[in-house]
This record gives structure tokens, sequence and C-alpha cells, in this order.
């Protein structure tokens, strides 16, 4: 297992730590994580730790908002054929089952697009465009995709077709000569938030137009408001409520930060998710193994402490399990067959054609890890063997037969076994290579891309991930310079896992009171990670076992405190075992609530350990 550098975080003024631990009423651990956080007065805890709907800004903040509402409310007027399209992953099916579903209650004469990943690869293509001439539409909505889109919205004017363009990805120099682009990313667009998920935007859409219809505003203070627009206001949050499931499965799923106005979304997507979920997420979840507690359903606007407590299924869910088990199948059909059934499964209303979709679904997930699998072990083998691989900084590998559908999964996979910025290419469509690419550390990916551009077809992403498509006759040049610009970020030396520490941590420190407060840090995500610990000088209570073959669990106590001992889990680290046994260790991990059959217990979910010598 390859060896880990520990890395306490010290980002921090002790003095503000101090006095917001004061403040506060809480230790100096708390204080630290918050401060950490950005979190550094009492209001700002006061906001972080009771998020609240009328903390996320103005729409009409956004760069176009104002025409993008204005076009649609002219094509609702003119009874124009309105298109939603969106990307093939979470983010773009949840993003158009979204805006869809809200604009079906407006507007009948609507219809939705997702691309083929094999036929038509990433973002709007020209096939998008020709079905919706052949089927009149005149506006078509782009959620997750089109910021680089030029020649796409100029082909479309052609037939008199218009574009409104909600992208959340870094735009290029120029932009898409669209009714109205918004993406927060813009340079010149004044949105205080520039994170938001492609869902995000699709929401925000949503929530400006449902904003103007009912003639107030979220960020409308309620002391302001006569008694008819506070109840106006209170039916606003109430009907844009019902859509933040879905993009709080498209936040955890995109894997953007979860601090700010993505916090507060998350926070009550989750709520709804766990309280009155669709349909279509309830079905797909019974494959995750996660049951109902009891039919009836429970009030998800509720504010009483004893209804927020309650929830539909036996175990709260929360952002790592939407990663883990809602995504991936959601992305499954995408990848392997139609993203038109993710968007379908996200829509109905019918438990019956709910079954039937989560069960093809779930096949797809089935067949993907399949894929993905052997692609994996035959990359790796390919990089332990290939002497060409040796000392590089970067890894990039191709092979026609991998299916388009896995080469970004298998890129991450690489990732975690390298530490190394890694491009997985397959065979891509137009005679195309096409990859995906991932970053290691603080390797900026999308930057690299960037001075790459001379050698590429396309490209686009963010700074841990992009997806990229070149000629064959370019690969040899593009594998050199992503190498050469590697190796300047990068140094010569083999790059080594960090794992970055919030705090030293004593088992007597470990109460009801502070696992109270630490679980309301939550949802956890990129930004507002689940805090890591470490507690030193440990030893097994003589119960170490190897589970699943390559699992270790624990049961660690401190060797000069006073402590009740705590049940650890230890994945991939079952080759230690004899160790733990007989030697004392350091541990680095994170506290969890473990569920299982009917019994909560705490226990230390372990990311590294070091023997001490």
């Amino acid at each position: 297992m390859k060896e880990k550098h520990w890395i306490i975080r010290e980002d921090y003024d002790l003095e503000t730590v101090e006095k917001l631990a004061a403040s506060l009423g809480v230790d100096k651990i708390i204080a630290t994580l918050l401060v950490e956080r950005g979190v550094t007065t009492f209001e700002e805890a006061r906001r972080f730790f009771r998020p609240s709907l009328d903390q996320i800004h103005d729409p009409f903040l956004m760069k176009g908002m104002k025409e993008a509402i204005a076009r649609i409310n002219e094509a609702i007027e003119r009874q124009e054929r309105i298109m939603v399209y969106g990307d093939y992953d979470v983010d773009g099916t949840s993003a158009v089952a979204l805006v869809y579903s809200y604009l079906k209650e407006l507007d009948r004469n609507i219809d939705f697009y997702v691309p083929d990943r094999e036929r038509e690869g990433y973002g709007i293509s020209s096939q998008g465009i020709d079905y919706a001439r052949e089927t009149g539409v005149k506006l078509i909505i782009a959620l997750d995709c089109g910021i680089k889109a030029m020649e796409q919205v100029d082909y479309a004017k052609q037939f008199g077709i218009d574009f409104i363009i909600g992208d959340h990805h870094l735009p290029g120099d120029e932009v898409p000569q669209a009714v109205a682009v918004l993406d927060p990313k813009q340079v010149d667009c004044p949105y205080p938030y520039k994170e938001l998920s492609g869902c995000g935007i699709g929401f925000k859409i949503v929530e400006a137009h449902l904003e103007q219809r009912l003639g107030v505003r979220l960020c409308d203070l309620p002391e302001q408001l006569d008694e008819q627009r506070r109840q106006r206001q209170e039916e606003l949050k109430l009907r844009l409520l019902k859509y933040l499931d879905l993009v709080a499965v498209s936040i955890a799923s995109d894997i953007v930060p979860i601090m700010g106005e993505n916090r507060v979304l998350a926070y009550f997507g989750l709520r709804v998710l766990n309280t009155r979920p669709r349909v279509g997420i309830e079905a797909i979840l019974k494959y995750g193994h996660v049951d109902k507690r009891r039919p009836e359903q429970v009030d998800p606007a509720a504010d009483t402490e004893e209804k927020t407590k309650t929830g539909y299924f036996e175990k709260e869910l929360t952002i790592t399990d939407l990663v883990f088990l809602v995504g991936p199948r959601i992305n499954a059909a995408g990848r392997i067959r139609s993203a038109f059934d993710s968007v379908r499964l996200m829509l109905t209303d019918d438990p019956t054609i709910a079954r039937r979709l989560a069960e093809d679904i779930n096949s797809y997930n089935l067949e993907r890890k399949e894929l993905d699998t052997s692609a994996t072990e035959e990359a790796k083998r390919r990089i332990d063997q290939d002497p060409f691989y040796r000392g590089r900084q970067s890894l990039v590998l191709y092979d026609p037969g991998w299916h388009r559908g896995v080469v970004g999964i298998v890129a991450s996979r690489i990732v975690e076994a390298y530490y190394k910025p890694t491009i997985v290419f397959t065979r891509g469509s137009d005679d195309l290579i096409t990859g995906s690419a991932r970053s290691a550390g603080e390797f900026d990916v999308h930057l690299a891309l960037e001075k790459c551009a001379d050698l590429l077809e396309h490209f686009g992403g963010h700074k841990s991930a992009a997806g990229v498509s070149l000629r064959q006759e370019n690969m040899r040049a593009f594998v050199d310079r992503f190498e050469q610009l590697a190796r300047e970020n990068l140094g010569e030396e083999e790059a080594v896992p960090e794992v970055e520490i919030d705090a030293e941590l004593g088992f007597s420190q470990i109460t009801p009171k502070f696992l109270r407060i630490l679980k309301q840090f939550a949802p956890f995500g990129p930004e507002n990670n689940v805090p890591v610990f470490v507690t030193r000088e440990l030893v097994d209570t003589g119960n170490a076992r190897v589970v699943g073959l390559k699992h270790l669990k624990i049961n660690a106590i401190p060797i000069a405190e006073r402590s009740q001992p705590y049940p650890a889990i230890a994945f991939q680290f079952g080759e230690c075992i004899s160790r733990i046994r007989r030697e004392r260790f350091d541990l680095c991990y994170s506290l969890e609530e473990n569920y299982w059959r009917g019994r909560t217990e705490v226990q230390l979910n372990v990311k590294d350990i070091k023997f001490v010598e």
C-alpha cells in the first residue's frame, strides 16, 4: 500500500478560534473546524448550522437571466415548441428532469433530448438540433453543456431555433451567440456564487421564473412584506422545495463544493429525499438496500426538531449515499444504453414504471461495473509492465476497445492507484480519439489542456476533471506536451498521496455533545469534507480481524488515556493484520455512525495507519 504524507492543517488564526469557541460555547476543536471552513463569527456560525432558503442568491443577479426568462415567456405565449437539452450524466439528466417537469406544468408543447454518448458524444450535437428542427422546436434550453457550442448555436439559427445556454463549465474566450448564456463562471457575470452544478443552474432558471410569476422573491425580507406577499413567499418556498432532491443528487454526483449556496441547496434536497422522495429515486434506492421505515410521508418543510429527525428510510440518506448508491446507477444508463431512461425515471409518478426503469438501470450499472473493472485491470497491467510509463509524472492510455462510458471511471481508478494526472482514451465518433482526464493533487488538468489546445479538437471541464478529443496523428505530440506540463507543475520526484488532517483528537474528547455538533456540519463534500482526526499511541484490544477478504476491523484504545475503546474499519488495510495485533499505531480517521441491523454505533473510518517504532 502506497505510503501517505500526513498534513495537519494550520491555516487558521488561533485567536479567532478562541474567540469563536467562547462566543458559541463549544470546545476549541469544533471552533477550529469552523474557522478552517471560513466560519469565523457567531452570525456566520448561525447561518452555517441553520441553513435557510432565504440564504440563496437572487437568480436575476446571473448574467443573462432576464433575457432567458423573457424568451421562455415569449415561447409559452406564442405556443412555440420548447426542448430541454442536457448532458447524459447525472448532472445533465437531473437538470433536464427538473426544468422539463416545471415547464410541463405551464406548457404541454415541450420535449426533452439527451445525446447518445456513442453516436453524438458530449455536448450539443448537430443530430440533436436536427431532431429539434424536425419536431418543430423553436427554443432549446441547454443545461450542463453548451458553453463552447458556438458552431452548433449558429447552425440552429439557420432553422429559426433559439438557444438558452445554462452551463457551469469554464467558458473559453468567446461564448455562443445565444439568446442568453447563463454561466456564473463568465468573467463579467456578477452572480456571487460560482460553483453551482448544471442542475443548480436549471434550478435558478425555475426559481427566477416562479418568482416572476408569484411577484415575490426568496431574498425579500418577510418583515418588509405584507401578509399576502408573505403567503406567496411561503408558497414559493414550498413549490421550489420539491425540485431540490434533484439538485442534491447533482451536487453530490458532480463533486462540486458543498459550501455557500450549494450547501443550502444540498441540505434541503437531502431533507426532501429523507421525507418525501420521488418515486424514481425511491425505486433505485432499493437496489442499494435502502428500505422505507414506514409508509406515511412527513412534511419536508417542517422546522420542528421532532419532524426533521423523522425519516422516511431506515437510515438517514447522506451525500455519500447519493454518491455511491444513486449517482452511479443514474449515470449507468447514459454510459451503457440511453440516458433517456434516467430522465424518465426521475420524471415518473407511476411506481410500476419506476420499478421497471430502476431494474433496467440497475442492470446497466452491473454491466458498467464489469466493463470498468476489466478496463482498469488492463490499464494497470500496461502501466506496471510497459517501460514507457516508468518514471513518468502523467499517465495517458489509449485502447480503441474500451467502452466510452467507463473511461472517466477508469481514469479516476488510475489516479487512486498511482496518484498522477491521468487521461484514458478510446475510439470516439467522427474518427476522433476521445477520453476523460482526471487530476492529482493541485495539478490543474483544464489549464494543461488549454496549453495543448492546438493539438485538440474539443475539450472542456474544470480543474480536477475534463473531457477531451483529438485526432490520431496528434496523439504522440499531445502525450509529450502533457507530460512536460505535469513535470513543470509537479516536479521530477514521484508524487506522494496526502491526507489532510483537521485536528488531533483524544478519545476522551469524543463526547455526546461533540458528536451532536459534528453531525450538524453535514452535508459534507468538497470544501466541507468530513473532518479528519488523528489519535496517537493506540493498540488493538485483541479483536482485530480481516473482513471481506481485504478490510481490517479494529477495536482501538489509547495506551496513555483513560477512554473507552472505539471500533474502527480500515478499508483495503487487511494486509496490516499481523502488525496491528502486536504493535502500537497512530490512526488517521473520520467519525461516522455505522448502521447495522437496526443498531447505530459510532465507529472510526480509517484513512491511514502509521505504526509507532
